[in-house]
């Protein structure tokens, strides 16, 4: 992201949270009733909405201040969106359409709607003075009547806005809150913060099947979700309900806005997700052409970094590096992990020299560059690798020069196991990953499996005792390659292969060193492992509930194994954090769909 510009942003929408209380507290003295609703209700929307943004701006720093700060800002935003909620959809959202089809309404909303339709009056308790436990006094608008039908409004007026933008800002605050990490949600899940993410989810549909400047946000939103989703999670309940709705949502905003360069980078996501990586290249290669209107860099910056990923996954390293490279001319965000993962492009190249170069450079980049002078989590999780790095090399030769030498793994593969890069290639883009990563260190894997005994000719190699011979290769390596085989085994349909290899990088994280985090990874990986390869069982044979009941709490129980292990002082922790809760939900979800008991 822009930091300069997040900076501005968070300025900006603190005079408008200022200007908005202003224009509240004018509007019980406006003279005409141009709503449906009560007078003041599009200013409360508003000003939830300021309140909203800005805690979602606190969000976007990845870290765990900028996590609180989003909590603090929620905290204030959930009573005012509750008494929206209920004042807008008394009868929940059922009979609003969206772009399309949604899944059977929640089983538990965090706001529950209050439906009556008996009656034609609500008694709704008197405003109460906000503050952290405000939502616990039920403060809301008063409301003398509320409406049995769902309300019909015109395009452009203002029951509009408050109806698209009540749905926007609630499910929005729902699903904000559901991706926290899990130990941030704790920290106030006392006080009753719960989260439904299908509902959430809903209302987001509802926003965005209208017209107002809301639906455009309740668009984008439920397009970036839906792309981390597809993703990040590892598995999906119901992956082409997504898609479906994903592709829905891009055909609309792009009618309505045909040269936005957010629905190119949405529509090469969706040919990524749909296992076509080529096309999704050829997109965001067409979108970024000279002929083309470039009329918001930011976003264009955006198809250059979803570019620079799927080069990567591709093992087209040469075009990744110089993507990555001029990522740094767009924006602002992180120069030293744009490098870090350039140098890893060369590593896998054989540049030895220009790897080098770059990983030189970085310490300095990340100097220059600090939020609230701290390293981004990132940027914490390379610093280490490049003491790492240096460490081996000292050791292997007495010197640190030329350090680049001591990654046999190219860090930015490394890397790419956050961003889940190996889960959505191709089989044979796998089985290039495989044949690097089964000779790349010594010793070589001593797991034998059918891909490795018909793609790898041979695995021995000398002893370390054996005279010329190269000295054995660290833990952490060793263990970062069993995690790397697991994943790509998987990809490529060897399920039994990819359970032997998760499972030996389970068994190393006792002997790692620096790289704490695979131990964690290891057992999310795994449980997206027995989620898969039981989806590939039930289309091809009749698999019954309880079957898949055993499945979906072994999946649970290895969630919660990797969850104990991403500890704060683990690196990229949160964003694990995040992974896990996306997994568990689509869990919920198929539970839900196969009429399983929690």
């Amino acid at each position: 992201m822009e930091t300069g510009l997040m900076a501005e942003a968070s300025r900006l929408l603190a005079l408008a949270e200022a200007g908005m209380k202003k224009q509240l507290k004018l509007a019980k003295y406006a003279p005409a009733k141009a709503s449906q609703f009560p007078p003041g209700t599009e200013w409360e929307l508003l000003h939830s909405d300021s309140v909203i943004l800005l805690g979602l701006t606190h969000a976007l720093s990845e870290s765990y201040m900028g996590y609180l700060q989003c909590l603090y800002a929620m905290n204030s935003a959930h009573s005012k969106y509750s008494k929206l909620y209920k004042t807008v959809y008394p009868n929940g959202l059922q009979d609003y359409a969206t772009p399309a089809a949604s899944g059977a309404n929640s089983r538990a909303a965090s706001i529950r709607s209050e439906a009556s339709g008996s009656s034609s009056q609500v008694t709704v308790p008197k405003p109460a003075k906000s503050g952290f436990f405000s939502r616990f006094t039920g403060a809301t608008l008063t409301v003398p009547t509320t409406p049995s039908a769902p309300v019909v409004a015109e395009e452009g007026s203002i029951d509009e806005l408050i109806l698209s933008g009540t749905a926007f800002g609630y499910g929005l605050f729902n699903l904000v809150f559901s991706l926290l990490p899990a130990k941030i949600r704790g920290v106030v899940g006392f006080l009753g913060f719960n989260h439904d993410r299908k509902l959430a989810l809903q209302s987001l549909a509802v926003s965005a099947a209208r017209s107002d400047v809301h639906s455009v946000f309740a668009g984008l939103s439920l397009m970036t979700y839906h792309g981390v989703v597809l993703l990040l999670s590892g598995y999906q309940a119901d992956e082409a309900h997504i898609i479906r709705q994903y592709r829905a949502i891009v055909d609309k905003l792009e009618a309505r806005y045909p040269t936005g360069s957010l629905w190119i980078l949405n529509r090469a996501k969706i040919l990524r997700m749909s296992y076509d990586p080529d096309g999704a290249i050829t997109v965001l290669q067409d979108g970024l052409k000279p002929g083309r209107p470039h009329t918001f860099a930011q976003a264009d910056g955006l198809l250059i970094f979803e570019l620079a990923w799927t080069l990567l996954s591709q093992r087209r390293y040469q075009e990744a590096a110089d993507t990555f490279i001029k990522m740094t001319e767009i924006n602002s965000w992180s120069h030293g992990t744009y490098y870090f993962i350039a140098a890893g492009c060369y590593i896998s190249l054989g540049n030895y020299e220009k790897a080098q170069e770059l990983l030189d450079r970085i310490p300095d980049l990340i100097d220059k560059k600090k939020i609230g002078g701290k390293d981004l989590p990132t940027e914490v999780f390379i610093k280490k690798k490049l003491a790492f790095y240096r460490e081996k090399q000292l050791a292997l030769t007495g010197s640190e020069a030329n350090f680049a030498h001591a990654a046999k793994i190219s860090p930015a593969e490394e890397l790419g196991i956050f961003w889940n890069t190996h889960a959505r290639i191709t089989k044979e883009t796998a089985i290039g990953h495989l044949k690097d990563w089964a000779t790349c260190l010594n010793p070589p894997p001593t797991i034998e499996t059918a891909l490795l005994k018909e793609h790898v000719l041979s695995l021995t190699s000398p002893s370390p005792t054996t005279p010329g011979a190269s000295p054995a290769d660290t833990p952490d390596e060793l263990a970062i390659r069993s995690l790397l085989l697991g994943i790509v085994h998987r990809t490529a349909g060897d399920f039994a292969g990819a359970r032997a290899f998760l499972g030996d990088a389970e068994a190393r994280h006792a002997t790692v060193q620096v790289s704490t985090w695979v131990g964690g990874v290891a057992w999310f990986e795994h449980a997206v492992l027995d989620l898969k390869e039981m989806e590939a069982r039930a289309a091809a044979e009749i698999v019954d509930g309880a079957e898949w009941g055993r499945v979906l709490k072994g999946a649970l129980e290895k969630l919660d194994k990797a969850l104990s292990l991403a500890t704060q002082q683990v690196d990229l922790s949160s964003r694990l954090d995040s992974r896990i809760a996306m997994l568990k939900d689509e869990i919920g979800l198929k539970r839900e769909m196969l009429g399983l008991s929690a």
